[in-house]
């Protein structure tokens, strides 16, 4: 029997090892392609890296060659007076609190916080007994003192009459010289007592007249005509007319005209005068302004600030404003002569300081300025810009001295600086 040649089972059997010559040939071919597919990489990152900076060559190219447009304005000098704009506050144009000048009890209040009043208006009446009282103390003694007088006229003119018979008694030798010295003297003495007793009469009646004046003051009348802005009392308020502790009774204010004050800065106060116009406006009324007149101002500065106090007079007679309102007053402020006044927007600040940029033949000229004012919207230039100039307004962040740029339509036509222009920033 031939012997059987036995299958290996493939469940349980292993793999052939491969012969040495076939794996270093089968790695080789791996490493290959790794290197390869490395090579791809890499050239396509330098590809696209030099696409890129190509891109941004011609970009930043593209840039340089670009020519911007800006919008630019003919400068020409101003002449039309300055604006300045200045906080402020109302004030009534009289103000005043009313004290006692009796002391007593409140009998009677006729009028309360925000009562108009016209002058000699009676406010309350104060009910003081004891002053009445010494009235008629005072009157009395007068009556007294005025019987006085005429007891001492009499007196008085009694010894004239016997001095005289005296006299002439002595002369003829019928009396003594000793009587007619004692009718003399006595007829003197009684002189005397007659002006003593008509000086008393003359205090007597000062002081009736003086406890007079106060029981007047017993009616609390009103100073001008004005509101009632405080009530200190109530009836039954017990007040008094001490002169350092009396007791204050109403504050009244009158706001027919008020009084605006503000603070006038040293560059401004030589060319402000009184009788200047000067327009008052109230954040909570938009869109009316307020005419008034400087009318007074303090003749010094405020060695702090350096600045100026200054009242502007305001017409209320319509009452629509109130003492104490925080308000803007615009002065008008005439120049000493004509100056450059150009848009805040057309400024450059920067770490050279502050310029404005000129437009000459489609070419930038940045032109280092020096101011004379800042009024805010607008400065004033003392040097750095010349009439007829072509400023550039709000100049690009990357703007230089040789940029070569475009002017904008008509620009080139609008001018600033100009009394015109003033006119309608006025409006």
């Amino acid at each position: 029997m031939r012997d059987e040649v036995k299958k290996p089972d493939p469940r349980t059997s292993e793999p052939a090892a491969p012969s040495h010559g076939e794996r270093p040939r089968h790695l080789g071919l791996v490493g290959f392609a790794a290197l390869l597919g490395v090579g791809a990489l890499v050239a396509y990152g330098a590809w696209s890296h030099a696409q890129r900076h190509a891109a941004a060559l011609e970009t930043e190219k593209q840039q340089e060659d670009a020519v911007p447009t800006v919008r630019v304005a003919r400068v020409v000098t101003n002449s039309a007076p300055r604006q300045l704009d200045l906080p402020g506050s109302t004030e009534a144009f009289d103000a005043a609190t009313v004290y006692a000048r009796a002391t007593g009890y409140i009998s009677k209040r006729n009028v309360d916080i925000g009562s108009e009043v016209k002058a000699g208006d009676v406010l309350a009446i104060i009910a003081a007994p004891d002053l009445d009282q010494q009235l008629l103390q005072a009157e009395a003694q007068v009556a007294q003192l005025q019987a006085a007088v005429v007891q001492a006229r009499s007196n008085m003119q009694l010894a004239l009459v016997t001095n005289n018979r005296t006299q002439t008694l002595v002369v003829q030798g019928w009396q003594t010289k000793q009587q007619g010295d004692t009718d003399r003297l006595t007829y003197q003495g009684q002189t005397a007592a007659l002006k003593v007793a008509q000086a008393n009469l003359q205090a007597g009646e000062a002081q009736v007249s003086r406890l007079k004046e106060l029981t007047g003051f017993e009616q609390v009348v009103a100073p001008f005509d004005g509101f009632i802005t405080q009530r200190h009392i109530d009836v039954g308020s017990l007040v008094t007319a001490d002169q350092s502790t009396g007791t204050p009774l109403f504050d009244i204010a009158h706001s027919e005209v008020l009084r605006t004050q503000i603070y006038v800065p040293q560059d401004a106060v030589f060319g402000l005068k009184d009788g200047a116009a000067a327009e008052v406006r109230v954040p909570e009324i938009p869109g009316r302004v307020f005419h008034g007149t400087v009318a007074r101002n303090a003749n010094a500065l405020q060695p702090g600030t350096r600045t100026r106090l200054t009242e502007v007079d305001v017409d209320n007679a319509d009452g629509t404003l109130f003492p104490g309102l925080y308000c803007t007053v615009r002065l008008f402020i005439p120049r000493a002569q004509p100056v450059i006044s150009i848009p805040s927007q057309a400024l450059i600040f920067n770490k050279n300081g502050l310029s404005a940029a000129v437009y000459e033949d489609g070419v930038v000229r940045i032109r280092k300025l020096n101011l004379l004012a800042d009024n805010g919207a607008e400065v004033d230039v003392r040097t750095g810009l010349k009439p007829n100039d072509l400023i550039i307004l709000s100049p690009p962040i990357n703007i230089r001295d040789g940029m070569r740029v475009a002017a904008s339509g008509d620009a080139a036509n609008v001018h600033v600086g100009s009394a015109e222009s003033g006119a309608n920033s006025k409006d």
